[in-house]
């Protein structure tokens, strides 16, 4: 049957993408065709815009075992070892239905990795919202927060780490980003192949009902303001069966039978399928007639469209079907053969006898139209970068200051999100959330993975290259100061319209400035997540190319915290404070501008400060290391006091503005201490190294202290922050529970 004139439009594809499919099918597609072409070249799926800057960034290095274009990438971390990760957004479905939209985030991430194969270990989210005096806003926070922890919870994988922002940018789009790791041994890894002609293609899991059916194409564009209409696009997830699932799938892959696996995700039935078969050059034919399912009457088009959840789609060595399914059975699973392989490169769909579809697989896949959009610089970044820094007002209060930062939600604990989480299920976590980055040990070895997720939005607002190199370079120094060697990312770039020529030129400068500070880094991209249409009435979120980044700890004796350990250790700065304010926090908290240029980013810098800190950890010469980031210098020192319950008393060198030197945001700086007695030590091995450096004073007592003095200026100096550590946890602690009451 030949579809209505222009249908296609209403499932998202174009006159000229529709036209594309009738000269690849040399026919008229029909409604079950048009439908599974509309998934599979959209935005979501396809990744038609954002493919040409995607191959720019450098994929390959010495660690990877697999980079992009399968579920999820994998790094090899010795002995026969790899790590499994990835991160992916849900961040339409969260701002319609925040528990479920999270929830099924996790769920869904969590698939990507037991596909391959591996054991997940831990999740980190990534979380973006508008401020909290917005009912909304806390509405959606807490269901956002409720769904992580109800499915991580349940599923017995702890949530470990992760970050979470508040901007007005994001008040009507949410962005929730979630990040999977996975442990596996490299004889056991699976990946997305039906090959094997004649093989039996099997759906497993759980039954097929008529949720998040078009649920790519919803994420495909902008909310509007009829999205709440769209809540049947939003699935339903089911943390349990999602367990019994796991589980099923990792022991049906160590007997050998499984041949390829893959996640039923975005575009459900319809991707797995002809993704597995483009992927192997082969082709499926499949009787939806077979497919299980929870409701009457679904169509042909339905049941491909359906994005229900816990469900995956196996090719297993013909004669082995019997022995399949009596371990799915075991696990109280839906198990059942729905086709198989072929070797025309056709995906073919019947109902019983009846053909329904016909279309080549790669025709899905790999001929998805390419989009280069056009680019035009943002007409707001002259305003901004003008925006004269130097003629504010300092402060007349640097406590006030302080106290102020330390209870802003971007800089205050998160305890009332990560509370919420089990993250020591499984009983491999070896540094909790809080500090720079998770560690959870490998058991049986002395080695650790180190993990973290980091983007500060604002900086690529105001700089969309810098901003994703920062990106890059904060979550490797976060790898660094626990003890990590940083190994490689995985990306979630969420951004507003790419059919907007300042969209698309931001979008193009941040994979610019990620694949520079990546190849510097030398922390090559394993894949990830292209969120677009982040936007509503015209109003796009900041760009957002959040970094996930895995590390190894070689030694666990050797891990490193930020908190300060002993009284009398010595403190130091290692890298340089210089005059910046433009981005930073103080700015907006203090003066209410976001504005300026962001920090200055020296790679080649950056690179060498990490490769010091590093080095030091593992020869045991750094007791403590802790990043500078939002809120600067006093910041970073305030939480490395409430870390370890101890004081500071330091000294510094004014050299410029004191708002600056406190509250700057200057990049590539890391506040470390170690025992006084080996502050020569460290000062020759700085010198020789070429590393810069200052020595800011001493652990102990009660309180922070910061005195400053400017040489060649009697008066100049002084004491500038003198608070106790029990004012400074108590402000730091409170402030987010206190805003959701």
């Amino acid at each position: 049957m030949i579809v209505e004139e222009k249908v296609w439009r209403e499932m998202g594809l174009t006159d000229s993408e529709y036209e594309r499919i009738v000269e690849i099918l040399g026919r008229h597609p029909n409604y079950v065709e048009v439908g599974i072409f509309a998934v599979m070249w959209s935005e979501h799926c396809s990744y038609k815009t954002s493919r040409p800057a995607l191959k720019t960034l450098p994929t390959e290095g010495p660690a990877i075992l697999q980079g992009p274009g399968e579920n999820a990438g994998i790094v090899d971390i010795g002995d026969g070892q790899a790590v499994v990760f990835k991160i992916e957004s849900h961040n339409h479905p969260s701002a319609i239905e925040p528990y479920q939209g999270a929830a099924t985030g996790v769920g869904g991430i969590l698939r990507d990795i037991f596909t391959m194969g591996a054991r997940p270990i831990a999740v980190l989210d990534s979380l973006r919202f508008g401020e909290l005096d917005n009912p909304r806003v806390r509405y959606l926070f807490d269901g956002v927060v409720s769904g992580i922890s109800g499915y991580g919870n349940c599923i017995g994988v702890p949530t470990v780490g992760g970050e979470v922002y508040f901007s007005d940018s994001y008040e009507e789009n949410c962005l929730v980003n979630v990040m999977c790791v996975g442990l596996i041994d490299q004889k056991d890894i699976k990946k997305g192949l039906a090959a094997g002609v004649g093989n039996p293609v099997m759906v497993v899991g759980a039954k097929t009902g008529r949720d998040g059916i078009h649920g790519a194409t919803f994420a495909s564009e902008e909310l509007s303001e009829a999205a709440a209409e769209r809540r049947p696009a939003v699935q339903v997830g089911d943390p349990f069966m999602e367990k019994l699932l796991l589980e099923a799938c990792l022991e049906v892959i160590k007997t050998g039978y499984v041949v390829g696996i893959q996640d039923m995700g975005a575009a459900g039935l319809t991707s797995s399928s002809c993704e597995m078969a483009s992927r192997a050059g082969t082709g499926l034919e499949m009787d939806l007639a077979l497919v299980p399912r929870r409701e009457e009457g679904m169509t042909p088009y339905e049941l491909m469209l359906s994005e229900s959840q816990e469900r995956m789609l196996l090719v297993v060595e013909k004669g082995t079907e019997d022995k399949v399914k009596d371990i799915f059975a075991k696990w109280d699973l839906d198990c059942v053969v729905v086709g198989q392989v072929t070797d025309d490169g056709l995906l073919r769909l019947k109902e019983g006898d009846q053909v329904v579809a016909e279309m080549p697989a790669k025709a899905l896949t790999d001929e998805a139209p390419l989009y280069h959009r056009p680019t035009e610089v943002p007409a707001y970044l002259e305003d901004i970068h003008n925006f004269p820094l130097e003629q504010l007002n300092m402060p007349d209060d640097y406590n006030e200051v302080l106290l102020k930062l330390l209870a802003t939600p971007n800089i205050a604990s998160k305890e009332y999100v990560y509370r919420q989480y089990d993250h020591m299920v499984g009983l491999n976590t070896v540094v909790l959330p809080g500090s720079d980055a998770a560690v959870l040990r490998v058991k049986g070895t002395k080695k650790g993975i180190a993990m973290t997720t980091d983007c500060n939005g604002r900086f690529c607002y105001l700089d969309p290259k810098t901003g994703a190199a920062i990106a890059v370079a904060e979550a490797a120094r976060n790898l660094v100061c626990s003890g990590a060697k940083p190994l490689a990312i995985t990306n979630c770039l969420n951004f507003g319209n790419p059919e907007k020529p300042e969209v698309m030129w931001t979008f193009w400068r941040c994979i610019e400035g990620m694949g520079e500070a990546c190849r510097v880094l030398e922390t090559p991209v394993t894949g990830g997540n292209v969120s677009l249409y982040n936007e509503t009435k015209g109003s796009a979120v900041y760009p957002t190319p959040t970094i996930g980044m895995v590390g190894l700890v070689e030694d666990l004796d050797k891990v490193c915290t930020q908190d300060f350990k002993t009284e009398g250790d010595a403190i130091f700065l290692i890298g340089e404070n210089l005059p910046e304010l433009g981005g930073s926090e103080y700015l907006k908290v203090h003066h209410g501008l976001e504005k300026g240029k962001a920090p200055v980013l020296d790679l080649a810098l950056e690179k060498k400060i990490q490769q010091f800190v590093l080095n030091e950890i593992k020869n045991g010469l750094i007791k403590s290391a802790h990043d500078c980031s939002e809120g600067g210098l006093a910041v970073a020192l305030a939480e490395c006091c409430i870390a370890g319950g101890l004081g500071a008393d330091i000294t510094m060198v004014r050299r410029f503005r004191g708002d600056a030197l406190l509250f700057g945001e200057s990049q590539s700086r890391i506040v470390i201490s170690l025992d006084r007695s080996k502050g020569v030590e460290l000062v020759k091995k700085l010198v020789d190294a070429g590393v810069p450096y200052s020595q800011l004073g001493t652990v102990g007592g009660n309180s922070l202290v910061i005195n400053v003095v400017n040489p060649g200026c009697t008066g100049c100096g002084g004491n500038l922050i003198n608070l106790s550590v029990s004012k400074l946890a108590e402000t730091w602690r409170g402030a987010i529970e206190c805003l959701m009451k």
